[in-house]
């Protein structure tokens, strides 16, 4: 199950940033309003929302709740999960994870 979701993250990341860089800034007009030709207003038009936006929104819910899944499911495996060798100290090691006592020649 935590492969799936992390999948979905994943493309949901690499979608949102290919709608990102595809979309049309809000300031990229503005020379337009400064004497090259009045056609837009300074700070554009308040109209409807474009695809790509729509677009934007809802891969973003998307990435937004896979990430909040993956939090929790992580969060939960650590909790029942026992202590690994990463986080016991050196001397409660098991033996396999102990260097051995050998000089290094």
């Amino acid at each position: 199950m935590q492969e799936l979701v992390f999948i979905i993250h994943v493309l949901s990341v690499v979608a949102l940033i290919g709608l990102v860089l595809m979309q049309h800034g809000k300031g990229a007009d503005m020379g337009a309003a400064f004497g090259s030709g009045a056609s837009n207003t300074m700070f554009g038009s308040i109209g409807s929302i474009s695809f790509f936006a729509k677009l934007t929104a809802i891969i973003a819910v998307i990435f937004f709740a896979t990430s909040i899944t993956l939090g929790v499911m992580v969060a939960k495996q650590a909790k029942r999960a026992p202590e690994s060798s990463l986080t016991m100290p050196f001397d409660q090691a098991p033996e396999s994870d102990k260097p051995s006592e050998e000089p290094i020649a």
